[in-house]
């Protein structure tokens, strides 16, 4: 028979407040949902954020209810509300875990993290990331008004208890009644992905949920045993000390550290602080919740990288573009000049040197191209392992002896839809790299794989779930520091001494990767060696179409007529013309798109169209191209570009990248067949 007193009684309600008064102060929504889709426990914190009306939730709600209600007050967007709350349904029993944001009505950007919890339901976490500051002040103001319900609360219990006393048997029910709560509550603190406790004022624990066994191997049914200086270790807890301290003398904090975790990994914690104060404002404990935020941060700073990268690929893409018009009339009036006889005798002597100037400043050029990914990528379907298979073969050579390749491929085929010769330099630019940082010596390791990523392992990686092949390459040299490591991939920065890198190869590699609709990352340390992980879409495998090439350069156009010149530089507009009357053609000129369209308009003779592609004026190549097909009585046009930013769907037509040749512009004329 259970012996219990007044006071086991009242402890055991406190016990009970405060584990409800924990989950309503977290700065998060939580629900627990059962196998049919029924609510079972929820916080305050849920019906705040999301604005439910509190008499919706209850034991036993049916989870569509909050559906519907979202729903009708256009939560999910405009439409017939059904499909939508039949959309979410499936979705809610398929009971697989998620973390995604939606932006609400309203501007606010709710993340919604959800997790199974077998053999009890699904768990799910609400978080207003737009307004961290505003709910901390709210968790606060939350505390301060379950502590008046938790006095209102005891004054009653006080009185019902003297009904208690009637009988030992109401008072053994009221006692069971309330260790099957305590457990109940246990239950869902333990099924949170996150840490939860409790202590006093003197940092003596009174609960502690499950996590802390999972993270650090805890005792989690003897929490007054346990002590945060010795599972943090002496050096996080002095980091951590001063804000227990702020805690305690009444103040709610939120802080972030690296802790070591029993499993041998290091996980960057957030924690949140919340006091407890009696009706006098004194405290007399404190609430506590700690998440691991390593993925959210990895995700920040990718994010970060990609965007600071994408600036400056703008950047570099318009200087290539000004530079491209100058070197082809720099290398169109040399070719043109070369071809005079009477300056033979002064050809390698002048000429020469100053055409392979302008070569190797285009090649420089298209290391910038490749990095703000504006060269055309002419992709195919192939096999990875293959592509590594060629790589080793061109590089084992060259690597000294003191350094060992291992290159590890599949015997299944990995397909990506990429630019094979593309890869090939990014994996060799890579492997050089490693070379470098392991002063030849030691191995470098090569690795290709299979990787399904779901909805919460791609978000870090900022890309959308599905099939993607892996491609890793480590060494195990001298590493990178963290500085290092988040400006590798910006053009012309480099560490090695000045005149044995050109600081291309690493953006260039970046280019080639985010072009091919993939992801890149860095994991290096000083001293520890760096690893280079490739994320690249994967494909089914597809038969190759081979097309027959047979054309001249050098031949003219089999049949000549008028050609519509449309370029802004006048420089280029002076060569290209040139190169087309030589060729046979007939040239009108326009110096943008405007009076290009205009043209198109008003002379009906024309059957050639070569345009730039970036003009001013608000029209563009592209546009002037799409108008020229669209007549139907143009069937040659061909596109120019010192750089080809990316916009919609591309036109079924040549390109001739900046600087080109007569010899070129010949090839890109000719008619369909022949190319």
């Amino acid at each position: 028979m259970i012996q219990a007193n007044d006071n086991s009684t009242a402890s055991l309600i406190q016990r009970l407040d405060s584990l409800r008064a924990g989950l309503d102060l977290i700065d998060q929504g939580f629900t627990l949902i059962d196998e049919n889709l029924q609510i079972v426990a929820w916080n305050q914190p849920f019906l705040d954020l999301l604005e439910f009306p509190s008499e919706m939730a209850y034991v036993g709600a049916p989870f569509e209810s909050f559906m519907r209600f979202n729903a009708e007050r256009g939560e999910y967007g405009a439409g017939d509300v059904e499909p939508l709350i039949r959309e979410r349904m499936e979705m809610a029993r398929a009971f697989t875990p998620h973390d995604f944001e939606r932006v609400r009505p309203n501007g606010t950007v709710l993340r919604v993290y959800g997790v199974p919890v077998p053999g009890h339901g699904f768990v799910t976490l609400y978080s207003d990331t737009t307004e961290l500051r505003r709910q901390q002040r709210q968790i606060l103001e939350h505390a301060q008004m379950l502590e008046a319900r938790v006095q209102e609360r005891t004054l009653a219990l006080s009185a019902s208890n003297q009904e208690l006393r009637q009988t030992l048997t109401e008072k053994e029910g009221m006692a069971r009644s309330l260790h099957q709560s305590e457990a109940r509550m246990r239950l869902i603190t333990d099924s949170i992905p996150a840490l939860i406790a409790y202590f006093d004022i003197h940092r003596k624990y009174h609960y502690v949920n499950r996590g802390y066994h999972e993270w650090f191997g805890l005792d989690t049914s003897r929490p007054e045993q346990i002590s945060a200086k010795e599972f943090l270790g002496s050096t996080t807890y002095a980091q951590i000390k001063p804000n227990i301290g702020k805690a305690l003398a009444g103040s709610a904090v939120t802080f972030e550290y690296d802790v070591h975790a029993i499993d041998g990994s290091t996980k960057v914690a957030r924690t949140t602080l919340i006091p407890e104060l009696q009706s006098d404002g004194s405290v007399v404990g404190c609430f506590e919740l700690t998440f691991d935020i390593g993925d959210e941060r990895r995700s920040h700073q990718l994010l970060a990288q990609a965007q600071k990268m994408e600036a400056v690929g703008q950047l570099t893409g318009g200087l290539a573009h000004d530079f491209n018009n100058i070197l082809t009339v720099i290398l169109g009036n040399l070719t043109a000049l070369s071809e005079q006889a009477s300056i033979e005798p002064l050809f390698d002597e002048y000429i020469a040197p100053a055409m392979d100037a302008a070569r190797r400043g285009s090649e420089l050029i298209n290391g910038l191209l490749g990095f703000s990914r504006k060269q055309p990528i002419e992709p195919e379907v192939v096999d990875v392992n293959a592509q590594l298979r060629h790589v080793e073969r061109l590089v084992r050579r060259t690597l000294p002896s003191t350094l060992t390749l291992e290159i590890h491929t599949q015997a299944n085929t990995l397909m990506v839809r990429m630019n094979p010769n593309q890869f090939q330099n990014a994996v060799l630019n890579l492997i050089l790299n490693a070379r470098d940082a392991s002063n030849s010596k030691g191995r470098i390791v090569v690795d290709c794989d299979a990787q399904a990523l779901n909805p919460a392992e791609a978000l870090p990686w900022h890309l959308p779930a599905g099939n993607y092949v892996r491609v890793q390459v480590r060494d195990f040299g001298s590493g990178m520091d963290e500085t290092t490591r988040s400006r590798a991939f910006e053009p012309f920065f480099t560490t090695k001494p000045i005149g044995q890198g050109s600081g291309l190869g690493l953006s260039m590699v970046y280019g080639f990767v985010r072009q091919s609709a993939g992801a890149i990352d860095i994991v290096s340390a000083p001293q520890q060696g760096t690893c280079f992980s490739l994320l690249l879409p994967a494909q089914e495998a597809t038969t190759p179409q081979l097309l027959a090439v047979e054309s001249s350069a050098n031949q003219a156009p089999a049949s000549q007529g008028l050609c519509l010149l449309v370029e802004d530089d006048a420089g280029v507009r002076q060569l290209v013309r040139r190169h087309l009357l030589e060729l046979g053609y007939m040239v009108i000129e326009a110096e943008n798109g405007v009076e290009a369209l205009d043209m198109l308009q008003r002379v009906p003779d024309i059957r050639v169209l070569v345009t730039d592609i970036v003009m001013p004026g608000g029209v563009d190549g592209r546009e002037v191209a799409r108008q020229a097909l669209a007549r139907g009585d143009i069937p040659k046009v061909v596109l120019m570009s010192g750089f080809a930013p990316e916009n919609g769907v591309p036109l079924p037509v040549p390109l001739l990248a900046k600087p080109f040749t007569k010899t070129a512009l010949a090839a890109a004329l000719q008619p369909v067949e022949n190319r």
